[in-house]
């Protein structure tokens, strides 16, 4: 049995339909990227499994238990947390202040000083920075903040959506590097992320989801080596498929 089983799953805005028949699985310390192009229904699907959005229809399980029937702020204590798009950090807040608004859960609060030393492990800069405001730091910095965050929850499924929006190359280098380290600790990820050449590499298996529904899916190796993909998200020319 997947950690993370959705089946079937469909999400509207009112009468919008924003994802409909939706089905995949995220297994026990497995990477998994969902990519696609904007607005194709991927911040909406992983909010969703977040429990801050409800679906319609389907059905969306963690490790056996229907989410369906937990209010949307016990979904965390399940074993999930979520990196939303946009880091949405306080502030005004210090950087250790940021960071122990993850550990709110009691099982989380026991581990506060364990966690908060495993994140800064993960990201010495903020170590050094833990006092300074977190509106003050780096666009990199600040999603470090937003990830170590929701570590402080201590999650079986970490849920990032969009890590690498907005950052320099080498701080994007440094980002996956970090998702890697988390993932060998044995989170499993569910990455939804554009760079789509990244979100390949660093993941097992890969879905695509197009206009809300999901149009292909695999091992990420395979799912690079498809022509559309490679065309549609890799930049590599029609022509070059032909000639190969």
């Amino acid at each position: 049995m997947s950690l993370l089983e959705v089946r079937r799953l469909s999400i509207a805005y009112g009468d919008a339909p924003a994802v409909w028949d939706a089905t995949l699985d995220v297994g026990s310390g497995e990477v998994v990227s969902v990519i696609g192009p904007n607005g194709a229904g991927k911040s909406t699907l992983v909010n969703t499994i977040a429990g801050l959005q409800r679906a319609r229809g389907g059905e969306l399980r963690f490790d056996g238990i229907d989410l369906a029937a937990v209010p949307s702020h016990l979904v965390c204590r399940q074993g999930i947390a979520l990196v939303p798009e946009g880091r949405r950090l306080f502030a005004r807040m210090t950087v250790e202040e940021n960071l122990e608004m993850g550990g709110y859960r009691a099982e989380a609060r026991r581990a506060r000083a364990a966690t908060l030393e495993r994140v800064y492990r993960l990201f010495p800069i903020l170590s050094e920075r833990r006092r300074q405001l977190a509106g003050a730091l780096s666009g990199g910095q600040q999603q470090m903040v937003a990830i170590g965050r929701a570590l402080m929850a201590q999650p079986r499924l970490l849920l990032l959506d969009e890590p690498s929006l907005g950052l320099a190359p080498a701080v994007v280098d440094h980002m996956f590097e970090i998702i890697r380290a988390i993932n060998a600790e044995g989170v499993a990820i569910l990455l939804v992320e554009q760079n789509v050449a990244r979100a390949l590499e660093v993941a097992a298996r890969a879905y695509v989801l197009e206009e809300g529904r999901i149009v292909t899916d695999g091992p990420a190796s395979i799912v690079r080596q498809h022509a559309r993909i490679r065309q549609a998200y890799l930049g590599v020319p029609e022509d070059a498929d032909k000639e190969a």
